[in-house]
């Protein structure tokens, strides 16, 4: 198996939340597994200890919640980048992460000829977006 790159991200309560949403965007196959289910009671049974969403892209995102008694940092989480040629499913990707988020860079062409945006979904968790442009015969390769 080769390896493989994927963005785990951190949540304090909303790891649930935030991957169901990542899936109504991305669509694919989610699966959760809380801490309840390997044996922790108590307050924190029901949150997320493993979450991983297999999308038709090829893409995998991972999350969990941050267990009680670990201190959890607000904007300690990553950025996750999307890159690629196929603008269709690109900018469905973009329109469905920027509902109730915050765009900080609109999705637009940019110098180097592709269209790139920057934007924080509702969960704070920062995307980036590049969509490649097409590239000049007299581009160098």
């Amino acid at each position: 198996m080769a390896s493989r790159l994927n963005p785990y991200i951190g949540f304090k309560d909303s790891a649930r939340a935030a991957m169901e949403f990542y899936q109504s965007v991305f669509g694919g196959e989610l699966t959760v597994s809380t801490f309840g289910e390997f044996g922790q009671p108590g307050p924190g049974a029901d949150n997320v200890m493993h979450a991983q969403l297999e999308t038709p892209s090829g893409y995998t995102i991972m999350a969990s919640d941050t267990p009680e008694g670990m201190p959890y940092e607000e904007g300690s989480r990553i950025t996750v980048s999307l890159s690629g040629d196929d603008g269709d499913d690109l900018r469905r990707f973009w329109d469905g992460l920027a509902e109730g988020g915050t765009v900080t860079m609109p999705l637009e062409k940019q110098m180097w000829g592709d269209e790139f945006g920057m934007v924080n979904d509702k969960f704070g968790v920062g995307w980036l977006v590049n969509i490649a442009g097409q590239q000049s015969a007299d581009a160098p390769a």
